[in-house]
């Protein structure tokens, strides 16, 4: 796939690719946002016979089964096509599905409209992150990887407060023209894939080395014999070649013991995505109108607002990864963010065993309320951005594109289950007059995802992707937490820090993160 260099070398470029994955993840939090709040609108729910329980779940879902078949389809011919064109598909099936879904007027036609969007999403979310992490510095990846969750929020929060306004419209454009919306983003990302270069570690991997060296030079600023391009290029050789020392080359390799670990990188890879849905999270951002209304007691006005209010604690929360990842790092961050998320769940589930009290129902109410917003404020901080940076990060190039498709499905497929038992869930603690109940699982789970992450999952801030195979690769315990990695990351941070002197890195991208957003080098 042709690509136009419209871009001048270095910043320019930089600056395109990261407003592509950008814009893209925006997009998918406009798909989550609108539909969470579409669900309870009146002509929405008239046109398609009012769904009610499992079947409105299933209507929800739908869309998230359709990601996790665009995740496999992503397994199956990510290698094939590449990141950019992967992502250009994933833009047209995006606006052919919306289209579908905006011009439904039969719940069929709506189903196949979000299981197409569903598919393009799935092969976007398995992809933009990869391809970002391939073109970023070992210590501003986890900030620009990061920073693409936070823009799921901004996404979230442009929908919802669209959707808000729209609700006062009593007729199909309501819906209708909310969820259009999302057609203009779409074009516009697919537009810019034909403005910005291949990630070189692909290239490089399809055998294509001497483009791969040309567009590092490109992304980087510097000619193609400058020790920075030298030094990265041969990073990239010995990787591949610390990979394929076990012969077999097959998809299936993925699945059998191999000196760099590949399962068990991508296993940890999965279960990050794992945690970041079995904790709760998209059973407040798809159904927190319906929350506040059924089991807190709000009407529907004051809920929507509320709802609002929640999906801007989540985008506030995601700031701090977004700026700081790179400094306070993915485990330790993780570990608190969940045990904070514990907490919330636990104090939800007994304030809301309270709403049959009259006496105690407002204040109990209000109170679990403001836990919903604080565990907004902590799965923000933590599982909303830090897995998307650790899936591409685990996974060796060589199996990079398939070992993400895998990881990423994860978060799809509990995506999908969660959303589906949600309005259930939340209608069996209604109907039990114990609506706290319904909020009790989250708390056993955010309890178990607070030690997976201690034991089991490696620090990997300021380390290249190279320098990640190595720690695996030396290290063949299962406990991978509890490994020092302070010596894999000798010489890389000073590295940055010669950068800095000379002058390629400005010292406030490091302290104080504020250009890093647009500082992509291709160095790893």
């Amino acid at each position: 796939m042709k690509y136009f260099e419209i871009w001048k070398p270095g910043k320019q470029v930089s600056i395109a690719v990261a407003f592509t994955c950008e814009l893209s993840f925006i997009l998918f939090g406009i798909e989550q946002g609108i539909a969470g709040i579409i669900i309870t609108g009146e002509d929405f729910l008239n046109q398609f016979g009012n769904p009610t329980g499992s079947w409105l779940g299933f209507i929800v879902s739908i869309y998230t089964l359709g990601c996790f078949f665009g995740c496999i389809v992503n397994f199956f011919t990510g290698d094939m096509l590449g990141r950019r064109k992967t992502i250009a598909v994933a833009m047209c099936l995006i606006m052919v599905g919306v289209t579908l879904q905006c011009t439904s007027f039969s719940v069929a036609q709506l189903m196949v409209g979000r299981f197409i969007t569903g598919l393009g999403t799935g092969m976007e979310t398995s992809s933009v992150p990869m391809y970002q992490a391939e073109l970023a510095k070992p210590h501003l990846r986890g900030r620009l990887v990061c920073s693409e969750a936070l823009f799921v929020g901004i996404g979230l929060v442009f929908a919802y407060f669209l959707d808000f306004g729209f609700s006062y419209i009593k007729t199909p454009v309501a819906w209708r023209v909310p969820l259009s919306i999302q057609i203009p983003f779409a074009f516009i990302v697919l537009l810019m894939t034909f403005t910005v270069p291949e990630s070189p570690r692909y290239l490089y991997f399809k055998g294509k080395k001497e483009e791969a060296k040309r567009i590092l030079s490109y992304v980087f600023d510097k000619p193609e014999d400058h020790p920075d391009i030298v030094k990265n290029y041969q990073e990239i050789e010995e990787a591949i070649s610390l990979e394929t020392q076990d012969s077999d080359s097959s998809w299936k390799a993925i699945f059998v013991a191999d000196h760099a670990r590949t399962r068990y990188r991508i296993f940890l890879a999965y279960m990050s995505m794992f945690a970041q849905q079995l904790g709760g999270v998209n059973i407040i951002n798809y159904y927190i109108t319906t929350i506040l209304i059924e089991s807190v007691g709000l009407e529907h006005t004051l809920a929507m607002i509320l709802g609002g209010v929640a999906v801007i604690c989540f985008t506030v929360g995601s700031i701090i990864p977004s700026f700081f990842a790179d400094k306070l790092g993915r485990r330790m961050p993780l570990v608190y963010g969940y045990a904070g998320c514990f907490i919330c769940f636990l104090m939800v589930t007994i304030l809301l065993n309270f709403q049959s009290n009259a006496d105690l129902k407002a204040s109990t109410g209000a109170a679990a309320v403001a836990f919903f917003f604080l565990y907004q404020l902590c799965f923000g901080a933590s599982g909303n951005c830090i897995p998307w940076v650790y899936v591409p990060e685990l996974i060796p190039l060589k199996y990079r594109a398939k070992g993400t498709a895998i990881g990423i499905s994860s978060n799809w497929l509990w995506n999908f289950f969660l959303v589906e038992i949600s309005p259930e869930l939340i209608s069996a603690g209604t109907r039990s007059h114990k609506q706290g109940l319904s909020y009790l699982p989250f708390v056993f789970t955010n309890f178990i995802f607070i030690f997976q992450f201690y034991f089991f999952y490696p620090e990997t801030k300021n380390l290249t992707l190279e320098k990640i195979d190595e720690l695996f690769s030396e290290n063949r315990t299962i406990f991978m937490g509890l490994v020092d990695q302070r010596r894999f990351r000798e010489g890389i941070l000073s590295t940055a820090q010669s950068d800095i002197e000379k002058g390629t890195t400005p010292q406030s991208d490091i302290e104080k993160g504020t250009s890093e957003h647009i500082e992509i080098e291709s160095s790893d």
